[in-house]
């Protein structure tokens, strides 16, 4: 089963696949280290996987995208020393796109509740919304650890073993965040990222 796995971070949802080949797709090339580390025989690609998708999701049986986040999330509104942005549309683009393209083979989007109304309908697990095509409806969540919201330095460690992807000092953070723990927190956990990956190889393409 060859897998896309986009916008891939330190590979939560990742770790506990099997009997596949995947390949991975990181912008931050100090991520990709750390995924790389801990996954070494996926085949890691640095660059755009916004991009990578449009080009090459009709080489693979099952693609997953995780596009960030932060300018979506409701701690856009209600965090503390944010400034407003706009919100990042390739989320949506993603979805349309694999709607309409690739609906030969199962595909999910992951992404957290934003702070204003889903534009397209989801299936909510805990604070994850997938968009897909086959159905998840009995996919459970896997409750985040106390101080996930506002985590300290002193988290890594405890996020690390709540995720089992323990990697060592230095702790890379991405370009423009210097928060060590963001890297972990968004990780989807590895059990949930079973639970869809299990949906995808074992119901297929919902008709």
């Amino acid at each position: 089963m060859r897998v896309l796995n986009l916008y891939a971070g330190v590979g939560g949802n990742r770790k506990h696949w099997r009997d596949c080949e995947v390949t991975a797709v990181e912008w931050d090339p100090k991520i990709a280290a750390v995924y790389t580390g801990l996954f070494p025989d996926d085949q890691m690609v640095i660059g755009d996987a916004h991009q990578y998708l449009l080009d090459h999701s009709g080489e693979f049986d099952f693609l997953w995208s995780s596009p960030p986040c932060q300018s979506l999330s409701r701690m856009v509104k209600f965090g503390r020393n944010r400034s407003p942005r706009y919100p990042e549309m390739a989320l949506y683009q993603e979805v349309i796109y694999l709607q309409h393209f690739c609906n030969k083979v199962p595909w999910v989007v992951e992404n957290v509740v934003p702070y204003f109304d889903v534009l397209i309908p989801a299936t909510k697990v805990g604070r994850h919304l997938f968009w897909s095509n086959f159905d998840l409806s009995h996919v459970e969540d896997v409750p985040s650890p106390k101080g996930f919201i506002n985590p300290t330095i002193g988290t890594v460690e405890a996020l690390q073993d709540w995720l089992g992807l323990h990697y060592p000092k230095p702790w890379p953070c991405y370009d423009g965040n210097h928060c060590p723990t963001q890297p972990l927190r968004n990780c989807v956990h590895p059990d949930l990222g079973l639970a869809v990956f299990d949906a995808a190889r074992d119901k297929g393409v919902a008709a």
